[in-house]
């Protein structure tokens, strides 16, 4: 991996974690914390996209899988909080 793709990478999880705290209604981690749950996330959204056999290419669909990755993180983060 290549500096060029480091860093859009860690720009996708930013972003998407920035979205998915927005969504999710939270006050978010902070920039790590964001680029953490974004990072995780897009692991999550891509593990279930491929589960259910949705594809997603380009710029577009990875910042959606990993936002959608990062509201099931959080969605599950809040579970454990609240137990």
């Amino acid at each position: 991996m290549d500096i060029n793709s480091l860093i859009i990478f860690l720009a996708i999880g930013a972003l998407a974690g920035w979205l998915a705290g927005n969504i999710m209604k939270g006050s978010g981690f902070g920039v790590i914390g964001n680029i953490l749950v974004g990072i995780v996330g897009a692991v999550l959204g891509g593990f279930v996209f491929s589960l259910l056999n949705i594809a997603s290419g380009g710029l577009l669909g990875a910042i959606v899988t990993a936002t959608v990755g990062a509201i099931i993180l959080l969605y599950v983060i809040s579970i454990v909080k609240k137990a």
